[in-house]
Protein backbone atom coordinates (compact mmCIF):
# COMPACT_ATOMS: atom_id res chain seq x y z
CA UNK A 1 0.00 0.00 0.00
CA UNK A 2 1.60 3.11 -1.28
CA UNK A 3 0.39 5.92 1.45
CA UNK A 4 1.33 8.47 -1.32
CA UNK A 5 -1.17 6.95 -3.73
CA UNK A 6 -3.36 6.81 -0.76
CA UNK A 7 -3.16 10.05 0.25
CA UNK A 8 -3.36 11.68 -3.71
CA UNK A 9 -6.40 9.30 -4.09
CA UNK A 10 -8.08 11.07 -0.86
CA UNK A 11 -7.59 14.12 -1.58
CA UNK A 12 -9.05 14.11 -5.55
CA UNK A 13 -12.25 12.20 -3.93
CA UNK A 14 -12.76 14.94 -1.40
CA UNK A 15 -12.30 17.26 -4.40
CA UNK A 16 -14.52 15.13 -6.92
CA UNK A 17 -16.77 12.82 -4.90
CA UNK A 18 -17.35 14.60 -1.47
CA UNK A 19 -19.83 17.11 -3.25
CA UNK A 20 -21.67 14.92 -5.71
CA UNK A 21 -22.60 13.03 -2.60
CA UNK A 22 -23.10 15.64 -0.25
CA UNK A 23 -25.60 16.94 -2.94
CA UNK A 24 -27.12 14.20 -3.76
CA UNK A 25 -27.68 13.25 -0.11
CA UNK A 26 -28.83 17.23 1.17
CA UNK A 27 -31.53 16.29 -1.98
CA UNK A 28 -32.45 12.86 -0.54
CA UNK A 29 -32.32 13.05 3.32
CA UNK A 30 -32.33 16.94 3.70
CA UNK A 31 -30.20 19.63 4.29
CA UNK A 32 -30.36 18.48 8.86
CA UNK A 33 -28.74 15.09 8.12
CA UNK A 34 -26.43 15.39 5.18
CA UNK A 35 -23.67 17.56 6.76
CA UNK A 36 -20.77 18.47 4.10
CA UNK A 37 -18.54 17.04 6.56
CA UNK A 38 -20.20 13.99 6.52
CA UNK A 39 -19.75 13.61 3.01
CA UNK A 40 -15.78 13.91 3.14
CA UNK A 41 -15.59 11.19 6.26
CA UNK A 42 -17.73 8.78 4.12
CA UNK A 43 -14.82 9.73 1.06
CA UNK A 44 -12.04 9.41 3.70
CA UNK A 45 -13.07 6.79 5.48
CA UNK A 46 -14.42 4.56 1.85
CA UNK A 47 -10.91 5.18 0.79
CA UNK A 48 -8.73 4.17 3.48
CA UNK A 49 -10.98 1.23 4.44
CA UNK A 50 -11.32 0.19 0.53
CA UNK A 51 -7.45 0.45 0.13
CA UNK A 52 -6.92 -1.77 3.29
CA UNK A 53 -9.25 -4.65 1.98
CA UNK A 54 -7.56 -4.39 -1.88
CA UNK A 55 -4.51 -5.12 0.16
CA UNK A 56 -5.60 -8.02 1.68
CA UNK A 57 -8.59 -9.61 -0.36
CA UNK A 58 -9.05 -10.48 -3.91
CA UNK A 59 -10.76 -8.36 -6.38
CA UNK A 60 -14.23 -9.46 -6.40
CA UNK A 61 -14.60 -10.18 -3.09
CA UNK A 62 -13.02 -6.72 -1.87
CA UNK A 63 -15.72 -5.48 -4.22
CA UNK A 64 -18.37 -6.74 -2.84
CA UNK A 65 -17.13 -5.95 1.09
CA UNK A 66 -16.10 -1.81 -0.40
CA UNK A 67 -19.84 -1.78 -2.06
CA UNK A 68 -21.08 -3.08 1.58
CA UNK A 69 -18.78 -0.47 3.30
CA UNK A 70 -19.64 2.37 1.26
CA UNK A 71 -23.21 1.65 1.99
CA UNK A 72 -22.68 1.35 5.22
CA UNK A 73 -20.74 5.00 5.69
CA UNK A 74 -23.47 6.69 3.82
CA UNK A 75 -26.12 5.65 6.30
CA UNK A 76 -24.42 5.84 9.52
CA UNK A 77 -23.44 9.45 8.12
CA UNK A 78 -26.01 10.50 6.76
CA UNK A 79 -28.24 8.71 9.42
CA UNK A 80 -31.22 6.70 6.93
CA UNK A 81 -32.03 3.28 6.08
CA UNK A 82 -30.15 0.74 4.06
CA UNK A 83 -32.40 1.49 0.83
CA UNK A 84 -32.02 5.39 0.89
CA UNK A 85 -28.28 4.54 1.39
CA UNK A 86 -28.57 2.47 -1.58
CA UNK A 87 -30.46 5.05 -3.83
CA UNK A 88 -28.17 7.96 -2.78
CA UNK A 89 -25.13 6.09 -4.04
CA UNK A 90 -26.55 4.92 -6.97
CA UNK A 91 -27.68 8.27 -7.98
CA UNK A 92 -24.42 10.00 -6.84
CA UNK A 93 -22.70 7.28 -9.45
CA UNK A 94 -25.12 8.62 -11.79
CA UNK A 95 -24.12 11.91 -11.14
CA UNK A 96 -20.64 11.50 -11.41
CA UNK A 97 -20.75 9.55 -14.77
CA UNK A 98 -22.79 12.46 -16.05
CA UNK A 99 -20.17 15.34 -14.69
CA UNK A 100 -17.20 12.87 -15.87
CA UNK A 101 -18.76 12.69 -19.51
CA UNK A 102 -19.30 16.38 -19.56
CA UNK A 103 -15.87 17.29 -18.76
CA UNK A 104 -14.78 14.56 -21.31
CA UNK A 105 -16.68 16.26 -24.28
CA UNK A 106 -15.45 19.55 -23.30
CA UNK A 107 -11.63 18.48 -22.61
CA UNK A 108 -11.86 16.62 -26.23
CA UNK A 109 -13.64 19.89 -27.71
CA UNK A 110 -10.43 22.08 -26.29
CA UNK A 111 -8.05 19.52 -27.70
CA UNK A 112 -9.77 19.30 -31.17
CA UNK A 113 -9.47 23.05 -31.45
CA UNK A 114 -5.96 22.99 -30.52
CA UNK A 115 -5.94 24.91 -27.23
Amino acid sequence: MDLVALLIQIVIGIIVVAPILWLVGRALVGKEKAKFTDAIWIVVLGTIIGAVVGTFLGSLISAVIMFVVWLALIKHFFDCGWLKAFVIAVIAVIVFIIIVAILAIIGIGIIALGF
